[in-house]
């Protein structure tokens, strides 16, 4: 089906800015549109999906293996009238020196075209050097056309289009001016997640006019129907049959948690598990569940109202305390920590976990990680030959640490590359609760949902006690 990919050449450039208000305006066209976003992020793809009208899936070269991707894309890609694919920092860019984990390697692994959106603050002629270099770098990747942003008037822009139309032959697809009502406001972590900006459907309004007035839809359109597909054609989708829902997974969805994928939460249904939202900032207690997943977010921002919120936290701390099984990460751990310090001021928290969470300027934890199973966690992944710790992909992003732990503290992960909780180890194990700093993604990789569920299944059923800690089966 039709798609492209929205690439730039550096980060910050407006990517998401257009892409949403791209989204937006062929949604409102009513053409089915479905968003992806390269690599790993929540608060983007929150603002694609409240855009689109559908799910923003999470495309990973870290944490997926090339025929996952393609599986994952085309399943979407199917049935959508157009895809947009969000990429992250410049087209170029990646980890890998040959470009293998880049965002130009997406684009030829799902041959679809791309439109690079050009920063052009402070500059006319030079546009056209850059450009070229992007699209003779490497000539595998169609660079389609171009989007100027940030322009700063009408004799900008003419000079910014007269450079590019004499030295390239890239179309200019359209230029949007410099408007600070067309930015998404950002904070330490990047943007602020469309579940907590409290006039998010305003400003996509105000980008989807800014695009719909200053963009070609219609080249954007035929841009995208030139895309050839993937490269390789997406393997069977194994048939496999619904599992009626027996068990309750109560998932906290507020101001405060929202870091959650799509498809994660989908293999929680398909796994059997019924979702049941639940708000930390004010329900009063924990929902009748059988198991708790406390996701990401920004718990500091809200820190008062969750500190505020007595009930809550006295249900959290005595269902866990009681055996509950329950996943926290990241702003989930800090949750469950005896109090939490940002800018100075400190509100108490859950206190399941003996350490403190302190927010700091700078990241702790940043990047993909890989993560090593200790078997010591009460869900592990088993072990793929006798006698070889089971590793697996993840990944972090996370200002705060957590201080004062005991020093016999259980992890369920050894930390090989990133940082965890100590730089050694992440996945803090107590009784039935496991919570870690580190995202997990439930790919072929780690199926860690699975597990999660069979897991609280066979605790609901009295199989496995607190003080058990054997491994589970392989799923």
């Amino acid at each position: 089906m039709a798609h492209l990919l929205i690439a730039a050449t550096q980060k910050s450039s407006g990517k998401t800015t257009v892409t949403t208000g791209l989204a937006a305006a062929l949604a409102l066209r009513g053409m089915a549109v479905q968003p992806f976003k390269k690599g790993p992020d929540y608060i983007d793809p929150m603002w694609l999906s409240q855009a689109a009208g559908n799910p923003c899936i999470n495309l990973d070269f870290h944490c997926m293996e090339e025929a996952e991707i393609i599986a994952a894309f085309h399943r979407r890609d199917a049935v959508a009238d157009i895809s947009i694919v969000e990429t992250n920092k410049g087209l170029f860019d990646g980890v890998d020196v040959e470009g293998r984990d880049s965002n130009a390697a997406l684009a030829s692994l799902l041959g679809g075209p791309v439109v690079l959106v050009i920063d052009t603050l402070g500059m006319t002629r030079g546009i056209a050097p850059l450009v070229l270099g992007y699209v003779n770098f490497d000539p595998g990747v169609q660079i389609a056309g171009v989007i100027l942003n940030k322009v700063g008037g009408p004799r900008h822009e003419g000079k910014l289009r007269a450079a590019l139309e004499y030295y390239t032959d890239l179309p200019v697809l359209g230029a949007i001016g410099r408007d600070n009502a067309l930015e998404i406001p950002e904070r330490h972590l990047g943007l602020v997640p469309a579940n907590e900006a409290d006039e998010a459907n305003r400003t996509i309004d105000r980008l989807c006019k800014a695009i719909s007035d200053n963009i070609d839809l219609d080249r954007i359109v035929e841009i995208a129907e030139t895309a050839v597909g993937p490269r390789a054609a997406p393997g069977p989708v194994p048939e496999t049959k619904a599992r009626s829902k027996d068990i309750r997974i109560g998932v906290a969805r507020d101001a405060a948690f929202g870091f959650y994928y799509p498809d994660d939460l989908e293999a929680f249904e398909a796994a059997g598990a019924e979702i049941v939202p639940f708000d930390c900032l004010e329900d009063e207690r924990v929902p009748d569940v059988d198991g708790l997943f406390i996701g990401g977010g920004f718990p500091e921002t809200q820190m008062m109202a969750l500190e505020a919120n007595r009930s809550m936290l006295a249900s959290i701390r005595a269902a866990i305390e009681g055996g509950l099984p329950t996943y926290a990460e990241c702003g989930g751990l800090m949750y469950l920590s005896r109090s939490l310090t940002w800018r100075g001021e400190t509100h108490e928290m859950a206190g399941v976990i003996p350490g403190d969470a302190v927010m700091h300027p700078r990241p702790q934890g940043r990047g993909y990680v890989v993560l090593e199973d200790t078997g010591a966690g009460p869900w592990p992944l088993p072990a793929s030959r006798p006698g070889v710790p089971a590793r697996f992909p993840a990944h972090e992003f996370h200002y705060a640490s957590l201080d004062n732990l005991p020093r016999d503290m259980t992890f369920a992960w050894r930390v090989l590359r990133g940082h965890g909780v100590d730089g050694e180890h992440d996945g803090i194990v107590q009784g039935n609760l496991l919570a870690g700093f580190s995202h997990l993604r439930d790919v072929e990789g780690d199926r860690w949902v699975r597990r999660f569920v069979e897991f609280v299944r066979e605790c609901r059923k009295g199989m496995r006690p607190v003080s058990d800690r054997s491994p589970i089966s392989a799923l």
